[in-house]
């Protein structure tokens, strides 16, 4: 029981600038903070998975806010039908993480997404697991996100205020729907790195040959972790009703475009939404994205003071509270700097202004 009290406390202590490595029957998993992967569901009806993998780059395109050729992709575990779990995350972060597992001697270790410790959500809704700060989410349809507590109630708003069941520290009332504590063991670490693991291309594992015996127990331990994966995912189907997929997808439209008028007509409101043209300029920025890119490029700074945030116009406006408001701006703009991430950073009443655009 101690062991599995401290793994779980451990598996929620990831912050954006570090992993978490967790020993389990097999080789080892390390968990990355879900702030700097940004997880899709994509839709991919070939059979081969060679051409699911070839397809990948064309299907996330115009979905996510960095150039492909900065990003590393990932394809995980089907989702249902055609559509497939996707991870994305940019290179230069990849290989730091790869780098401190390297110094840590854990080189060989999966790299999973700590929001996927968390079972996906139902009938449109969302499950939250707040701690220490941090809000991890998981949609319902089986891609999650994690963020700062600041930010949570944003999120939520952007994304049509789903019913959220908290599983972690109580929400407020306004937000709270459910709440049902979640504490997660080995069990859900082993079905987490079976649905997604960001090693892939590039930057796939060269495990060592281990034992006979070491490998048929990991090999046993994976079919009862997929047996395990089955029965939830028919347990979730059963429970999914008639009109799951427009409600599915009016989230989904809400979140990529806040305040986006969604009639009766739904594939053609969502039709609206779509770019026209080749331009770069045609795809829809989103708020998630952006933020992303925002708090993952200020993550080395360590903590900060945010005290008002505002996204409208496809910007993110940013207030910080600092001592030392000058020495503050200029780690912010150096900070920006490094991760590429275009921002304006100005002093303004004895505060810091952060402003970011979409591209």
């Amino acid at each position: 029981m101690g062991a599995r009290d401290s793994r779980a406390s451990g598996l929620w202590s990831a912050s954006a600038g570090g992993v978490i490595i967790a020993a389990g029957p097999g080789p080892a998993i390390a968990l990355v903070p879900s702030e700097q992967v940004t997880l899709l569901s994509v839709e991919l009806p070939l059979k081969s998975a060679a051409k699911r993998i070839a397809a990948l780059p064309f299907a996330i395109e115009e979905r996510i806010a960095e150039p492909l050729e900065s990003v590393h992709l990932a394809l995980g575990a089907p989702l249902g039908g055609d559509r497939y779990l996707a991870g994305v995350v940019r290179h230069e972060v990849m290989r730091g993480w790869i780098a401190g597992l390297e110094a840590a001697g854990a080189g060989e270790a999966a790299l999973v997404p700590d929001a996927l410790l968390m079972p996906p959500a139902s009938g449109g809704g969302w499950n939250v697991r707040l701690a220490a700060g941090r809000a991890t989410v998981m949609r319902d349809d089986g891609t999650g996100f994690a963020c700062p507590e600041s930010l949570l109630r944003t999120a939520w708003e952007a994304a049509g205020r789903p019913r959220i069941n908290a599983m972690g520290d109580r929400l407020p009332d306004d937000m709270q729907t459910a709440f049902n504590p979640f504490d997660p063991g080995p069990e859900h670490l082993a079905l987490a790195a079976i649905t997604l693991d960001l090693r892939q291309g590039a930057y796939a594992a060269r495990r060592p040959v281990s034992s006979i015996g070491r490998r048929v127990a990991w090999v046993a331990g994976i079919g009862l972790a997929a047996h395990a994966a089955i029965l939830v995912a028919d347990t979730i189907a059963l429970g999914v009703i008639a009109d799951r997929r427009e409600a599915e997808t009016r989230t989904l439209a809400a979140l990529a475009a806040p305040g986006a008028p969604l009639g009766d007509d739904l594939a053609a409101s969502v039709a609206a939404m779509l770019p026209r043209g080749g331009g770069a300029g045609g795809a829809q920025q989103t708020f998630l994205p952006l933020a992303d890119r925002v708090f993952a490029a200020m993550a080395p700074l360590g903590p900060v003071s945010l005290s008002a945030m505002q996204f409208a116009d496809n910007r993110l406006t940013l207030d910080f509270a600092a001592p030392a408001p000058a020495d503050l701006a200029a780690r912010l703009r150096a900070a920006f700097a490094s991760a590429g991430v275009k921002a304006e950073v100005a002093e303004t009443g004895g505060a810091v202004r952060v402003t970011a655009a979409g591209a």
